[in-house]
């Protein structure tokens, strides 16, 4: 029998972010840790963080790439929290002093003008809730050494979420085609990497509906002005200090993220 609990892998993760130490998979001490227990997990957590006074404002998706979710051996992306605390605003530099690993990664990212609850949601339904589409950088720092976990390691871990900048445009989905919105990704100026939101399921409508029918299960709902972020579009890059990564959409504008 493991002595780990829910709430001792909450406590220890959450002790890994506060004293930037990383670790190696919870799954290495507990064998018997699922997909329903990490779920379990990330609730406390986030939990926790509402009691010390963070303000829930959205959900994010990982493992949406094909080649991710073959690789971990599941059919459908994880949902994960994003609270107030994890926004990095537009100009400032990647808060270095309280990361282990930061690596980041293009979004598309939604924003709900109504509530959005599964069972049975399908992308025209999602898309519907959709009041405003702009560009997004998420900054990944999984608390896990060398980015190494399995599925329930890094459900329970939040899907390594770290931080997250939004860009300045806004523009509504009517007469968008999100599939073919495409993003190149530069470091330091060099292009490093390119895509269009078809790497997101193949559109980010069927992210946020994924979104929408997962959490159901789970008994909670998309709430009107919350965050989607949709899901990394490329590979993500590390970032390290003195160091940039830009990332410039069609129509969604451009975004610099500074290293710090």
């Amino acid at each position: 029998m493991s002595d780990w609990t829910v709430d001792r892998a909450a406590t220890e993760l959450l002790s890994c972010e506060d004293e930037r130490r990383d670790r190696g998979p919870i799954t290495e001490d507990w064998p018997d840790l699922d997909v329903e227990t990490a779920y379990a997990v990330q609730d406390e957590v986030l939990r926790r963080r509402l009691e010390r006074g963070e303000r829930l404002v959205g959900v994010k998706l990982g493992l949406t790439s094909r080649a991710k979710q073959h690789r971990m051996g599941i059919a459908a992306p994880l949902t994960a929290w994003l609270t107030d605390a994890m926004v990095v605003p537009a100009g400032a530099p990647v808060p270095q002093q309280r990361l282990i690993h930061p690596r980041a990664e293009p979004e598309i990212v939604l924003v709900l003008g109504r509530a959005l609850a599964g069972p049975g949601i399908t992308a025209v339904g999602a898309m519907g809730a959709v009041d405003h589409v702009c560009a997004g950088i998420e900054i990944i720092d999984s608390r896990y050494r060398d980015f190494r976990f399995a599925l329930p390691d890094v459900i329970a871990d939040n899907a390594s979420s770290a931080g997250f900048v939004t860009g300045p445009v806004l523009r509504s989905p009517d007469g968008l085609d999100l599939s073919l919105e495409a993003c190149l990704l530069e470091v330091d100026g060099q292009v490093v990497d390119s895509a269009t939101g078809a790497a997101v399921q193949g559109h980010p409508a069927e992210a946020l509906a994924l979104a929408a029918n997962s959490l159901s299960r789970r008994g909670r709902s998309l709430e009107p002005g919350w965050l989607v972020l949709t899901g990394g579009m490329t590979d993500a890059v590390f970032i390290g200090p003195g160091h940039s990564v830009t990332a410039h959409f069609t129509s969604l504008g451009s975004i610099v993220l500074a290293g710090g």
